[in-house]
């Protein structure tokens, strides 16, 4: 990623020379840069407001809720795993916690959870299906609070930064279905060897 962001800067810089530019390509540099570093502030302010509400729903019970809700989903979708094994709850957790904005309690959750699914998983050498369909679902990343968009929003200035909020509940959750369906459909199409996972 260095590299790409060397060459974009480079080629940048002999384009504004060649045009006659050059002045033009440093001032955009520079009030990018302070751009950024005003962003970056702003993002202290408001990150901490929402972290500071979803660990307050975590705390409240909020995110166990909704993984409960959603626990009939997770037995649908992972039939392979056994319906006491605890991947089962943290799945439902992980969704919740990714749900709710809680980026920095789903990681954890989730590295558990891929941890309890290769316990399960019969061909130690390859992923399961069960592991695919978690990593697809963690990647699709459905969120109902877009908490990390809505803090760049107000740090560039946005008048309404929440107009988000509708917009990326429908793309994530086209996001999230698409993987999940591919997840399962390549899943039935390319069985591991040495094991059989439905």
């Amino acid at each position: 990623m260095n590299y790409i962001f060397y060459f974009l800067i480079v080629i940048s810089i002999i384009a504004g020379a060649v045009n006659g530019k050059l002045p033009d390509v440093v001032n955009s540099i520079l009030s990018g840069a302070e751009l950024s570093v005003k962003v970056a502030f702003s993002l202290i302010g408001i990150m901490a407001f929402w972290l500071g509400i979803m660990r307050i729903a975590e705390k409240a019970g909020l995110v166990k809720i909704i993984a409960k809700l959603i626990k009939p989903i997770t037995k649908w979708l992972f039939k392979d795993i056994p319906s006491d094994s605890p991947a089962l709850g943290n799945v439902a957790l992980s969704f919740s916690a990714n749900a709710l904005g809680l980026a920095n309690a789903a990681t954890p959750i989730g590295l558990k959870v891929m941890e309890e699914l290769q316990e399960e998983n019969k061909d130690k050498e390859s992923a399961s299906d069960a592991m695919c369909v978690f990593l697809a679902m963690c990647t699709a990343g459905f969120q109902l609070v877009p908490a990390t968009v809505i803090a760049v929003l107000v740090g560039a200035g946005a008048k309404n930064p929440t107009e988000i909020i509708a917009p990326t509940m429908i793309v994530t959750a086209i996001a999230f279905l698409s993987s999940v369906v591919i997840a399962k459909l390549l899943g039935r199409i390319w069985k591991p060897q040495g094991g059989s996972n439905d």
